[in-house]
Parts: C-alpha cells; structure tokens; sequence
C-alpha cells in the first residue's frame, strides 16, 4: 500500500470542496473496525472525498488517529482534522472522467 501525499495546494483545494459535502462516515465505540473501512472504501469509490465524524463518546479514539488509521487501511489521503471531524480524500478507479475531482498540481494549474 502506497501512502497518497497531497500538496498544500491540493490540499485547500479539496478543503474547500469538502466545506459543502455532509459527514457520511461514523465512528462509534468500536474505533476502525473491518466494517468501517470497508464503509469508507465504497464511498471513496462513489465519491473520491468523504467527511467522517468520530463520536464523542469514543474517547479511547481521537479524530486524529482516527483519520490516520482510516486513511493507511483505505490508501487514502488525510485532508484536514477539526474536532472530532476529518476528511479522506482517494481517486476513484471506476468513476467516469468527467465525474472526477481534477486536482491542481503543486505549481497552481490543473493537472
């Protein structure tokens, strides 16, 4: 499994798409379970950028560990952490083209 690395462009870039998507993914008292993942790797496909929320009652499982464990296990990118909130971001392989998020490169233009 290769680790997904984004730039800081990317990075806001996909912030700022995530601002108006809703929190699809939860994680209970259970922490990254094989269910869990395998939730966010289908909507990862579906979507390419999912919001994720750990709830409150898990405190043996902060959002940061959280979204580190869930993006190793998913071959996903960690985009941001607020709270007890994070998004994961993963190009899709099925999608077709045109749905895809077009990333920027690292120099400001579209790759």
């Amino acid at each position: 499994m290769m680790k997904m690395e984004l730039t800081g462009k990317q990075r806001a870039q996909l912030r700022g798409l995530a601002n108006g998507i809703e929190t699809i993914l939860r994680i209970g008292k259970g922490g990254v379970t094989e269910s869990v993942i395998q939730q966010a790797r289908n909507a990862l496909e579906a979507r390419e950028i999912i919001k994720c929320r750990v709830l409150k009652n898990d405190l043996s499982d902060t959002a940061r560990s959280a979204a580190d464990d869930l993006a190793a296990a998913t071959d996903s990118a960690v985009v941001q952490v607020i709270g007890t909130r994070f998004v994961l971001y993963r190009p899709s392989e099925t999608m077709p083209e045109e749905k895809r998020i077009v990333l920027i490169s690292g120099e400001g233009k579209k790759a």
